[in-house]
């Protein structure tokens, strides 16, 4: 990984990206991304974790972050990851409804396999490429990224319309997640 991409500044605002291995398509059902809406409001409520904006796609999140405790926003983050990485493959596990079970499963040992530090199964890549946010004309741009990447995928018409993302947040309604910091 390269320099450019490392949690320097512990107090920092940070933009985020991190993809399902193989970029796999896991979040089209919804008790997957209730998984990852559940971790994010409990690392806001007992972690320190501020959410000034996010959007989870299919195959990956977006998100824009601080850590207020004395945590390290990349142990927050990977805290974040580990913790959703065992829920989720074990919800696949346990899921009857899931048609790519074994699929899925056999594509996140193989993953696991090719790494040094994972043992079973791998759920994320390794690679979150931070980028510290350090001026209001950069933290504008990773916002209107992450809320037109739903509109880019051709997913909605229109940033607010995507429920999984705090596009809402910032035309002044209500997401479904609460707590997110507007910042304008």
């Amino acid at each position: 990984m390269s320099r450019n991409y490392k949690f320097k500044n512990p107090e920092g605002l940070y933009f985020v990206s991190f993809a399902v291995v193989e970029w796999i398509e896991v979040f089209t059902r919804l008790e997957y991304k209730e998984i990852l809406l559940d971790s994010l409001r409990y690392c806001q409520q007992n972690k320190g974790m501020e959410i000034f904006a996010w959007c989870i796609m299919t195959n990956h999140v977006h998100l824009i972050f601080r850590s207020v405790n004395e945590q390290k926003p990349e142990l927050l983050l990977g805290d974040f990851k580990r913790f959703t990485s065992n829920a989720l493959v074990k919800t696949i596990k346990e899921n009857p409804k899931e048609s790519r079970k074994e699929w899925l499963l056999e594509r996140f040992k193989l993953a696991a396999s090719q790494s040094c530090n994972v043992k079973h199964y791998q759920f994320w890549r390794h690679d979150n490429k931070p980028i510290e946010l350090w001026s209001n004309k950069v933290i504008d741009e990773k916002i209107n990224y992450i809320h037109n990447n739903p509109v880019d995928e051709a997913l909605v018409s229109y940033p607010e319309e995507y429920i999984y993302s705090s596009a809402k947040d910032y035309r002044g309604e209500k997401g479904i997640l609460e707590n997110v910091i507007v910042v304008m």
